[in-house]
């Protein structure tokens, strides 16, 4: 059956998008591209030299209308955070932004759906941010919107590889442009380091993964699956925190035993760079610094020189 397309919806003038991007369309896309997202780190996101209250008038009337809303996260009792997160109605709304054409859906739209995902996501938005004011002090390219959450593809036999994110990011130097991807792994030491270090063989399925033309009897070679979305497979960060740096360290070190000891990641990691760092070294030192751990061994490094 063909599917069809639903009638676009029209944005109401007060958020409609304009020439300039105004900034409550702006916030709209975010929060529909990351899911969930503090007052702060939309500011960080979206107006690095503007003030908190500019986000929170914003988002404020936003809410007014019934298109976004929030959760309050456990702090110490001194101030009271904010995450926010988009309605249904906002959710709808932002199907038809130019700037999330073609993407799926994935939002939070309910209190008890957003205390859920809240510490992951903003987890993630943690490190997309990390990255971000990266490329900003070194004059490159990565935005809010080079920064897409849960990636799926296919790895045969009805599994799936998720992403936490992808990650597209442009290293502009010496008058030249380097294009630069990367899925990125967000672990909070949740799982357990088994667990975490077997998504280094669901990337390495996708890697030599080939889809087979549907209806066809015989195999037809048609090349590797993720060829149609990307030049060159991305790199595989994984991003750790949530424990302490022993602990950190060791679940790293898991993760260069599964690339010395599994056949299929041990190939995979000749071909596609591998690295893994802790988050708030990311936060304290940037990303272009000597932080990542190759899991092919080695010194730490930048993550553009694994």
């Amino acid at each position: 059956m063909t599917k069809t397309s639903p009638t676009p919806r029209v944005l109401p003038s007060s958020v409609s998008p304009v020439p300039a991007e105004s900034l409550r369309h702006q916030v709209l896309a975010a929060l529909a591209q990351h899911r969930i997202v503090t007052t702060n780190q939309l500011r960080r996101m979206l107006r690095p030299d503007g003030t908190r209250q500019l986000l929170s008038r914003v988002l404020q009337k936003l809410r007014s209308t019934g298109l976004v809303d929030f959760t309050v996260l456990p702090d110490d009792g001194r101030s009271r955070t904010y995450a926010w997160y988009l309605t249904p109605e906002g959710a709808r709304l932002t199907g038809d932004l130019p700037v999330l054409r073609g993407r799926p859906p994935y939002p939070i739209t309910s209190t008890t759906a957003a205390s859920l995902k809240t510490p992951h996501t903003l987890a993630a938005v943690r490190a997309h941010l990390a990255f971000a004011e990266d490329a900003r002090r070194l004059g490159h390219e990565h935005g809010p919107w080079d920064w897409t959450p849960e990636v799926s593809h296919s790895i045969g036999e009805g599994e799936r590889v998720v992403a936490d994110a992808l990650m597209y990011y442009t290293v502009a130097e010496h008058q030249q442009r380097r294009k630069l991807r990367a899925f990125v792994e967000i672990d909070r030491s949740t799982m357990s380091a088994e667990r975490l270090a077997v998504k280094l063989i669901e990337y390495a399925r996708l890697f030599q993964y080939e889809a087979q033309p549907v209806g066809r009897r015989k195999p037809t070679a048609t090349g590797p699956a993720w060829l149609r979305w990307y030049p060159v497979f991305p790199r595989v960060l994984f991003v750790l925190t949530g424990a302490s740096r022993t602990r950190l360290e060791n679940r790293m070190s898991d993760l260069q035993a599964m690339v010395a000891h599994h056949p299929l990641v041990a190939a995979f990691a000749g071909e596609v760079r591998l690295g893994a760092a802790v988050l708030e070294d990311l936060e304290q030192h940037g990303p272009a610094h000597p932080v990542w751990v190759p899991l092919t061994g080695g010194n730490p490094r930048p993550w553009t020189e694994l």
